[in-house]
């Protein structure tokens, strides 16, 4: 039967250790909460899983460097944006959207569902997905996001007013046509 490790500080240095058991265990305990994070991101099964599996071997490959500074969770989710963002990058196009950004207006009144709301995400273009996943469900700040994105701060605010519009129009559409 395997070590049951009963304290993140217990697992942090079996893993430092390169205990096999120990990072399946670490594995196994964030494997879920990151693969969904980077679906949203990149909005492919495959690469998704790539790049988790990728990301892990980050984790453990630089574990020896996590200072506690934060949590171990917010440490390895900081590992797997960065490479979701990196393998998507090279896809991503922005554009600079010239639209008033209005906030106020984009308020849905009608009740919504987790997966209509999760199918219209997904369906949003990357740029505008990739922020509002990161600005939305994430809780990064636009300064964050553009440095993340190598973009502007002005970009990331377009591209999440964007985001915020084009998930408006969808799913009043997909509401009211039900």
């Amino acid at each position: 039967m395997g070590q049951n490790y009963s304290n993140k500080d217990e697992l942090i240095e079996a893993c430092k250790a390169q205990n096999a058991q120990a990072q399946f265990a670490l594995f196994e305990k964030y494997k879920v909460a990151m693969f969904n994070m980077i679906y949203r991101i990149c909005n492919d099964y495959d690469q998704a899983n790539d790049y988790l599996q990728e990301g892990f071997i980050d984790v453990f490959r630089n574990i020896k460097n996590f200072r506690k500074e934060s949590t171990l969770g917010a440490w390895i989710k900081t590992i797997m944006i960065r490479k979701a963002l990196k393998g998507i990058r090279s896809e991503m196009a922005f554009e600079e959207l010239n639209e008033q950004i209005q906030s106020n207006d984009l308020l849905l009144d009608q009740w919504i569902d987790g997966d209509m709301l999760d199918q219209a995400i997904r369906n949003l273009p990357e740029s505008s997905r990739a922020v509002f996943v990161l600005y939305e469900i994430e809780g990064y700040s636009h300064e964050e996001i553009s440095k993340m994105l190598k973009v502007s701060i002005g970009t990331s605010k377009s591209q999440l007013h964007y985001a915020k519009k084009v998930l408006q129009k969808t799913l009043s559409k997909n509401y009211y046509s039900k």
